[in-house]
């Protein structure tokens, strides 16, 4: 008899995603930190169990090298944009570090790039996941500037990476984005004389 069935809710249940649960702990871990931010808090905000959460992920280790990975892939400056063989080098690293500054400040809940701050974590594993990345964006940077003064590269690429950490840090603590563009800018116009020096 009909009454004696029992109903079932309409629709399939919503299946996990782990593209989106990446990015959702991509959020959490900008926000947080690795250090602070425990697999409790994630299984919570992804609204699955941790057995569910280490079938997918592995470790929360696991889930913040994935993490890496899309922030490089969607929220890292475009270096290949910005670092453009036609346009000059000092114009181009100034741009840089402007764009640097607008992400940094962007979200007001997890300002700061997420690589950077993640260099300095507690948790050795993580903090070198984190230096690959950081090392893969100096070393471009690098490159860029040793196409036309190979004697001036590293240094200028220690200042410019060192100038991004600053305002990095300076975006965790609250400072805003006006003034984080001054300080790019001013440090743009330091990069652009030394250049000048070198072709004199």
């Amino acid at each position: 008899m009909s009454d004696t069935k029992v109903s079932k809710p309409r629709g399939r249940p919503r299946r996990f995603d782990p593209d989106e649960a990446v990015a959702t702990a991509k959020h959490l871990f900008h926000a947080r930190g690795f250090d602070a931010l425990g697999v409790a808090e994630i299984t919570a905000a992804l609204g699955i169990n941790p057995p569910s959460f280490y079938a997918a992920f592995g470790s929360k280790l696991g889930l913040y090298r994935r993490v890496l990975d899309q922030y490089n892939r969607t929220d890292a400056i475009p270096l290949p944009d910005l670092l453009q063989s036609d346009r000059p080098i000092g114009e181009s690293l100034t741009a840089v570090m402007e764009d640097a500054a607008r992400r940094y400040a962007a979200d007001p809940e997890a300002r700061g790039c997420l690589v950077i701050e993640s260099t300095r974590c507690d948790d050795e594993e993580a903090r070198n996941a984190a230096r690959v990345f950081y090392a893969a964006a100096g070393q471009v940077i690098r490159s860029h500037i040793a196409q036309k003064f190979p004697d001036k590269a590293d240094r200028l690429a220690d200042f410019v990476c060192s100038s991004m950490a600053g305002l990095s840090a300076m975006a965790r603590n609250g400072v805003s984005l006006a003034r984080l563009l001054e300080i790019a800018r001013l440090a743009g116009k330091a990069v652009q004389l030394e250049l000048h020096s070198a072709n004199g």
